[in-house]
């Protein structure tokens, strides 16, 4: 499996030399639509091609909130049509592994509509939440929004990442999953408080 994973995110880094912010685009569509190619990969890249001077960070960027949007609307309504049953069918091609959904599931279960906007910043969960909104239904122009919001702090960090030590960028990479672990554990904390307080205000 992760001979498989190095081949995808080697031809992820190809796509965006070859195609520059259209690879970027595309590779983060296909991420948010549950093809689990590394984001860090694809932003990583982007930035390191921003470094190089042939496109801005900022538009890596744009590039990547626009993909993470439309992979997000094609997963809602995967949601919306039959979610987990379309995806325990026809996963296995695209390397689904249903445990990412429980997760995903157990989420947006637990904490709502806002969960679409949290998990967007945190790792796996983050590629399989809209499948749990759509088929929950969820108010589209609300998953929107907070999908819109909840992609652009993970697209800034990485392809800002990227840009400032692109010529670090492999090593960069290496050490991007703890960093991950560490932007999930300040997200999740963040998420407390604020259901801390959303509870006081109620009482």
């Amino acid at each position: 499996m992760q001979s498989i994973m190095d081949w995808i995110s080697n031809l992820a880094v190809q796509l965006i030399d070859a195609i520059g912010l259209y690879g970027i685009f595309i590779g983060m569509v296909l991420e948010s639509a549950c093809i689990p190619i590394p984001s860090e990969v694809i932003l990583l890249s982007g930035g390191l091609a921003a470094a190089n001077g042939t496109i801005s960070w900022q538009e890596v960027v744009i590039a990547g909130v626009l993909g993470n949007v439309l992979g997000s609307i094609i997963a809602y309504q995967i949601g919306a049509l039959g979610g987990r049953k379309i995806l325990n069918k026809y996963g296995k091609y695209v390397f689904f592994r249903s445990s990412h959904l429980d997760q995903a599931e157990k989420w947006f279960t637990r904490y709502g509509a806002m969960s679409v906007f949290f998990t967007r910043n945190l790792p796996f969960i983050r590629t399989f939440i809209s499948l749990p909104a759509g088929i929950a239904k969820m108010k589209f122009s609300t998953f929107l929004l907070y999908t819109f919001l909840g992609c652009i702090p993970w697209n800034i960090a990485l392809a800002y990442a990227g840009f400032k030590w692109g010529a670090n960028a492999d090593v960069l990479e290496r050490y991007m999953h703890p960093i991950s672990y560490a932007v999930a554990i300040v997200v999740v904390g963040l998420f407390a408080y604020w259901l801390l307080i959303r509870k006081r205000t109620r009482v």
